[in-house]
């Protein structure tokens, strides 16, 4: 009985220090998310023309399409340098380049980019890129970096026949690293139509059988985690997640085969997974995608770090790839 007692102490004990832990994070989310004034400077906004007028998307437009979004981006550079913004300009200019497959191109604010690395009207597997904080034009051509690793990787690993494409989707505003959008639902809410809108246009151009898989870095599983449900995809990929914002892969409602990992020395996992409804916005993102009780496929990603994912070699990158090639018997599990 003596022992009995002391074990339920000990338990009480334990339950109370995991509960006060958890109201420490807690408070701290809320804090970051509502008394905290952003640390982050906030770039003036950058002149550009609207966006390219477009025909409706599907395999016969997607020439029209590419030409008209590299014509806006001439334009929008030409607009950057003469209110001297020389940054800007040039990355405008890049995404001009005749060989660049634009899908979609505003240079407004922060900008949006939809690229396209490989022949997407004839693909039969297509990866889908959705990026984390701190991603926009000025920031793209590191998200592209990862784009064509994936690209090569997926060339060399494709079987005979097959044919991949990978679209670099920066279709919403991201928020900031440090700011207080970035432990709040509110952005992912935003993007999470866009989302939708790209796959029903990929569908269009690929055709329903076509296999699709998005991989969604950081604060772009919650942005994919909001845009699921019912959604005509066959694989997910959460990789460096907060969280999702959601209590498990069942609660995405979505037929897709739901995968995550997170690599040995990403920082991320020491962000503290509560979730907490304050002012109507949803703070914090909730139970870990890497733990049994979010119930997704975990599987190996190295010892890399939070940028480490799509890394050339990569045994993340490797995993990512047989996911979006279908060879799930493949796939490395820690």
């Amino acid at each position: 009985m003596v022992t009995a007692a002391k074990d339920r102490r000990d338990d009480g004990a334990r339950r109370s220090r995991a509960g006060r832990w958890r109201r420490a994070a807690l408070a701290a989310l809320v804090t970051g998310a509502v008394v905290l004034p952003l640390s982050a400077a906030v770039r003036p906004e950058i002149p550009a023309p609207p966006p390219a007028a477009l025909a409706p998307l599907d395999a016969s437009t997607l020439g029209e399409a590419y030409a008209a979004n590299r014509a806006n981006a001439a334009e929008a550079a030409r607009v950057a340098a003469a209110h001297h913004d020389r940054d800007r300009a040039a990355a405008d200019r890049r995404l001009a380049a005749p060989d660049r497959q634009l899908l979609a191109f505003d240079g407004r604010g922060s900008g949006r980019v939809t690229e396209v690395l490989g022949d997407l009207a004839r693909a039969d597997r297509v990866a889908v890129l959705v990026p984390g904080s701190d991603t926009g034009i000025d920031t793209y051509g590191r998200f592209r970096a990862a784009a064509t690793a994936l690209h090569a990787r997926l060339t060399r690993q494709a079987p005979a026949g097959t044919r991949t494409a990978v679209v670099a989707w920066l279709g919403y505003e991201t928020p900031g690293t440090v700011s207080t959008t970035v432990t709040t639902t509110g952005r992912a809410d935003r993007a999470a139509p866009h989302l939708r809108a790209l796959v029903t246009d990929l569908r269009a151009v690929t055709g329903r059988t076509t296999s699709i898989a998005l991989l969604c870095h950081s604060y772009g599983s919650v942005v994919c985690a909001r845009a699921a449900a019912g959604l005509p995809v066959d694989d997910i990929a959460l990789v460096g997640s907060p969280g999702t914002g959601a209590g498990s892969a069942a609660a995405l409602r979505t037929r897709a085969r739901v995968w995550a990992a997170r690599g040995g020395d990403d920082w991320v996992e020491h962000v503290p997974h509560v979730s907490a409804d304050l002012f109507g916005t949803t703070v914090g993102f909730g139970t870990d995608p890497v733990s049994p009780a979010f119930g997704a496929r975990v599987f190996s990603a190295g010892d890399g770090g939070h940028s480490d994912y799509f890394g050339p070699g990569s045994t993340s990158l490797t995993n990512l790839a047989r996911i979006v090639l279908g060879e799930t018997k493949a796939v490395t599990h820690d």
